[in-house]
């Protein structure tokens, strides 16, 4: 408790030294929050992705970027919208235990949570509110600013997820891959009236070939998410914008850009292969059409006159990496599946292994809790195991780049021989506890990356990390970077979710009326960051359940304290065979940065002192 209240005191501080700067003038200023999905910011150039390229140099170069770990879309979207870290949000990853049984999610207790349905469905469960802290569309709905939310079903929704379009009041205007269909939320008829008055449909097209994730034998998609994403992009150029320009009051627009992520992930380049792996032809056309994206989108603010008083904030919610599916020391990978190459990792690696070091009965949640016997893998990863599979002694949440791991009984003992079995496996680099459960070597708590706070989802009883590297693909390490993964997509294809610098190393960047220009930022920010920074940016307050937030860029705003920032590393007591979990972070006042994690020699970026132990080595601030 007492951290908690000083990571708030520290937030709020920051908040008000950092609030006048943006607020001298009397002008209504507008907000649009471009995230380009999965994009690694040393991907950005003038070449790559000219108009992102344009907001970080002619703007604010948020150089020392952080994604949020686990380094998911959900978990990240949670933090951009309400300005808290995942231990407040309580969305840990895109796939979570919510101890009950989501029907909209396939009658599964580790629903996938990019879905509206699903989201509405946890909301009803956990109170009406499952993140448990206001959205910044939500703050500004009530405030009477003009909001919408369009791209990348999940995210998209997570941002006003509470909003019932049914009642009288406002609304946010919401367009992601289900608007029009059974599932989507409802749009207003001023809102169809302008859809059809632009000659747009009202239903969003499906994503086609790039959504063709491919096999073990066939490779995935060699093309881009164009045509929907040119749909949103006209959606908010000549529906949206129009519309809250009539209006004349302030606004609010989040676009979440699936691209680069979508082609990043499923891209056909590479099958089966580390090279090029994420970095070919497909995840560069996915660049592009999110770059397109943010061009169209600027073009129109400039063509209605809402260039001068509009701020733009772009920031990806993670970076990414092309996934290894290799591994000497995995039981799982020495037997062979009808859909898994010979000797590689099947989906559902993590699951199986621990059943068969823990001997307890391994059951697919995924499939009607299904049991797992032979040479047979989980549908989706997931798995449930102890004797009854309604009342499970341990349940893995699986994810990709790192998994999820649930104690439903808080058996200490059992975390105690997980931990060990965990220990054992080369694919595991970093394992994070939940406090409660006692400290135990090789592991740091979930409090140390704030993992822990006011959360209303069920906290993770341990997080386990998996092991990444850079190949030598020719680009800077963060470019080139490799992880194991836990997913049903191939080795050679795209996944992210790690502890390594290539999944938290974020692209972000800022350019309006109320940042710096042609200015660059080497002090940290975190995805927690731009939801304080964009609440200030609106004079938006609201209530707080937790005190795990971030900070106002204080350091972006004209005339704007500039904080100084320190690095330092954090490390367990060995384990039994001498693996230590090592934290590299940095930090500015009582906020926490976390750059890298893990055992040494198996994270990329990760960094280990001399001392192994908090440091106090100033980095130098921006000036």
């Amino acid at each position: 408790m007492r951290r908690s209240l000083v990571l708030l005191s520290a937030g709020l501080t920051v908040l008000t030294t950092g609030f006048a700067a943006a607020q001298n003038n009397n002008t209504p200023r507008n907000l649009i929050l471009f995230i380009p999905d999965g994009l690694r910011a040393l991907k950005v150039t003038p070449e790559t992705a000219p108009a992102m390229a344009a907001v970080r140099d002619k703007g604010v170069n948020f150089k020392n970027s952080h994604s949020l770990f686990p380094t998911f879309t959900m978990a990240n979207g949670s933090a951009m919208s309400t300005g808290h870290y995942l231990g407040d949000t309580g969305v840990f990853s895109n796939t979570i235990w919510t101890n009950y049984t989501s029907v909209p999610a396939g009658d599964t207790v580790v629903p996938f949570i990019e879905n509206d349905a699903v989201l509405g469905d946890i909301d009803e469960h956990f109170k009406g509110d499952y993140l448990n802290e206001e959205t910044i569309l939500k703050m500004a709905r009530d405030k009477g600013l003009s909001t919408a939310a369009i791209g990348k079903v999940g995210p998209t929704y997570q941002f006003d997820h509470t909003d019932k379009p049914e009642k009288p009041g406002l609304h946010s205007v919401v367009f992601d891959d289900s608007t029009g269909a059974k599932n989507g939320v409802a749009l207003s008829d001023e809102v169809k009236a302008a859809l059809t008055k632009a000659g747009l449909p009202l239903a969003t097209p499906p994503r086609g070939d790039n959504s063709k994730a491919g096999d073990a034998k066939t490779p995935g998609t060699t093309v881009a998410n164009v045509a929907q994403q040119a749909y949103f992009a006209d959606v908010a150029t000549k529906v949206v914008l129009p519309m809250f320009k009539a209006r004349n009051k302030p606004f609010v627009l989040v676009f979440w850009s699936r691209d680069p992520d979508g082609s990043q992930h499923n891209t056909g380049d590479s099958l089966n292969q580390i090279k090029p792996g994420i970095n070919g032809p497909t995840s560069m056309a996915g660049i592009k059409n999110a770059d397109d994206n943010l061009a169209q989108i600027r073009k129109a603010l400039d063509e209605l006159g809402l260039a001068a008083t509009t701020n733009i904030m772009v920031q990806a919610d993670h970076g990414f990496s092309t996934i290894s599916k290799e591994s000497k020391t995995s039981p799982s990978a020495k037997l062979s599946y009808d859909d898994t190459p010979k000797d590689f990792l099947p989906m559902g690696f993590l699951a199986i292994d621990l059943a068969k070091a823990l001997d307890l009965p391994l059951f697919d949640p995924n499939d009607k809790n299904a049991k797992i016997e032979g040479n047979k893998h989980p549908k989706a990863g997931n798995g449930v195991l102890g004797k009854d599979p309604e009342k499970p002694d341990l349940v893995v949440a699986t994810n990709g780049g790192s998994d999820l791991i649930y104690l439903p009984n808080k058996d200490k003992k059992l975390a105690a021989k997980t931990i060990k079995a965990l220990l054992e496996q080369d694919y595991v680099s970093g394992l994070f506890v939940e406090d409660s459960l006692g400290r135990f070597p090789g592991t740091l708590p979930l409090s140390s990356i704030n993992l822990r706070g006011k959360s209303a989802t069920p906290t993770p009883s341990i997080v386990v990390n998996f092991r990444s590297y850079a190949s030598d693909c020719g680009e800077a390490p963060t470019n080139c970077s490799v992880q194991v993964a836990d997913t049903v997509l191939r080795q050679g294809q795209g996944m992210h979710g790690s502890f390594s610098r290539g999944d938290t190393m974020n692209f972000m960047a800022a350019i309006g009326p109320d940042f710096k220009t042609a200015y660059v930022s080497e002090i940290p920010v975190s995805n927690a960051d731009v939801g304080m920074t964009a609440a200030q940016l609106l004079g938006l307050r609201g209530a707080q359940n937790g005190g795990l937030v971030g900070r106002v860029m204080s350091e972006a705003l004209p005339n704007g304290i500039v904080p100084k920032a320190y690095a330092g590393t954090q490390k367990s007591k060995p384990a039994e065979g001498g693996l230590v979990t090592v934290l590299n972070f940095q930090r500015v006042g009582s906020q926490r940065y976390f750059d890298a994690a893990g055992f040494p020699g198996r994270t990329l970026g990760l960094e280990v002192d001399k001392l192994g132990m908090e440091t106090g080595k100033q980095k130098t601030a921006g000036k």
